[in-house]
């Protein structure tokens, strides 16, 4: 996992729109960039819909908004269409952003022990460090979270 203060490592992955979307597109901006495990599930879709919900919020402030998964190009267009998704989802399969942020870990669910994405949100600076590290956040608070953590 990244530290407050880490240079947030560049990616270059595809949108639901099939296009590449590099983190260094934004230099100057500010980017939330939350990790999630998988499209169409309850807390998945909370998590989706909240951010959708304060979107507004964020683009009034300039603020990027860019949700990872492991989900196909395909997954996210239909998950961004069921749901009026306004920001930018990106399609990580080979789990480089994953990896590089930390957090593809070991998740404990019924008993049983598997490896996966923890629903994890980084706030990136302008100058592209991390300001904000949020782990293991709850799906229905985050984007109200990251709106306090941001003094908005």
């Amino acid at each position: 996992m990244l530290n407050i203060g880490d240079l947030a490592p560049n990616f270059t992955l595809n949108d639901q729109h099939g296009n590449p979307v590099s983190l260094n597109d934004f230099a100057g901006k500010k980017v939330v960039l939350y990790f999630y495990p998988r499209d169409n599930t309850p807390g998945c879709t909370r998590q989706a819909c909240a951010f959708a919900g304060a979107y507004e919020a964020f683009k009034a402030e300039n603020i990027v908004v860019i949700g990872v998964s492991k989900d196909s190009v395909s997954s996210h267009q239909k998950f961004a269409e069921k749901y009026n998704l306004p920001f930018i989802l990106l399609s990580d399969p080979e789990r480089q952003a994953i990896e590089a942020y930390g957090v593809w870990q070991e998740k404990k669910m019924c008993g049983k022990t598997s490896m996966g994405v923890v629903h994890t949100t980084y706030i990136i600076g302008e100058d592209g460090r991390v300001t904000h590290v949020m782990p293991k956040v709850k799906p229905d608070t985050n984007a109200a979270d990251v709106l306090a953590a941001l003094g908005k």
